[in-house]
């Protein structure tokens, strides 16, 4: 399973082999693990890897329910997703962005820059309408006073762990990603404060149950796919509407209720802003920082002599 364009092959286990062939690496771990579990005295031990560990069953009125506590073994479990997310952003890349960038014809670092913008732009997606799903599922859309209600919730629903996990592994794979993509130093600062924000918000929403994380996951990726559009297609005012929804505050069902609001409104927002750049594109392409016109000529009127 090939990711990259191989244009020149490189000693095994230098650096740039390593950089060019590591999502191929990575699939090769998977596959290891995935078939651990097809023998007995490797079962357990693969397990650990693909399924959160900690579970308790207890009887509720509607039967009986598996719930979810946290420890070390879940580290185990980070690690494998981190190797799935390393492959899924490899995916993305050749499959997806490596495709645009060849049409738009950008510099190395507005390349750079979009390929960032890109990959999060995909993530805050995925990771908005999963914990919606997650929301929808777990009957917190109906009933919001139980995300905060009988705090502190020691036990965690499947899905809910399972959400934070991923997340985690999403951001911990960003790590390795600076070395994979060849980031620049100057770059690497800026990568590593936000990196390092988002896994200590993350890890204090899992360690402290705090169910509430799920509706911010919701919502502020939608500000923040705005941001990352309005950096390569400039969306005006709008911008502002859609960073009004990191500043709602759950205290009760109408702030809630405004919520979503905010919510369909923004996406609404920066769809139609989306539109009007899709449908009334510039004339031509850049090259270099120029615009040129479709035959190649130089988009400027030429003065006609007089005769």
């Amino acid at each position: 399973m090939a990711f990259r364009r191989r244009n020149k092959s490189y000693p095994f286990f230098s650096q740039e082999f390593l950089i060019q062939n590591h999502a191929d690496i990575v699939f090769s771990l998977v596959i290891f693990i995935l078939i651990g579990l097809m023998f007995e005295t490797t079962a357990k031990t693969a397990i650990l890897f693909i399924q959160p560990q900690y579970n308790i069953s207890t009887m509720s009125a509607d039967g009986e329910v598996t719930l979810y506590l946290y420890g070390w073994k879940d580290c185990a479990t980070v690690v494998f997703y981190l190797c799935i997310t390393i492959i899924l952003h490899a995916v993305v890349q050749e499959y997806v962005l490596d495709k645009v960038n060849r049409r738009l014809h950008l510099s190395k670092s507005k390349n750079t820059k979009f390929n960032e913008s890109g990959q999060l732009c995909v993530f805050y997606l995925v990771s908005s309408l999963w914990s919606l799903y997650v929301i929808a599922t777990e009957g917190y859309l109906l009933h919001p006073s139980s995300l905060w209600e009988n705090y502190p919730h020691v036990h965690l629903r499947f899905q809910v762990k399972f959400f934070y996990l991923t997340q985690l592994a999403y951001w911990f794979h960003a790590l390795p990603e600076l070395y994979f993509q060849k980031v620049r130093k100057e770059e690497i600062p800026r990568q590593l404060q936000y990196i390092s924000l988002y896994l200590l918000h993350i890890l204090a929403a899992y360690l402290l149950g705090l169910r509430v994380g799920l509706p911010k996951h919701a919502v502020n990726p939608v500000s923040f796919i705005g941001f990352h559009v309005n950096l390569h297609c400039p969306l005006g005012n709008n911008i502002l509407c859609v960073c009004v929804s990191q500043n709602v505050t759950l205290k009760n069902d109408r702030h809630w209720f405004c919520l979503w609001l905010h919510v369909v409104w923004c996406s609404v927002m920066c769809l139609s802003s989306l539109t009007r750049a899709v449908v009334c594109p510039a004339v031509g392409h850049h090259e270099n920082g120029l615009i040129k016109a479709e035959n190649g000529t130089s988009p400027r009127l030429k003065k006609i002599k007089a005769p």
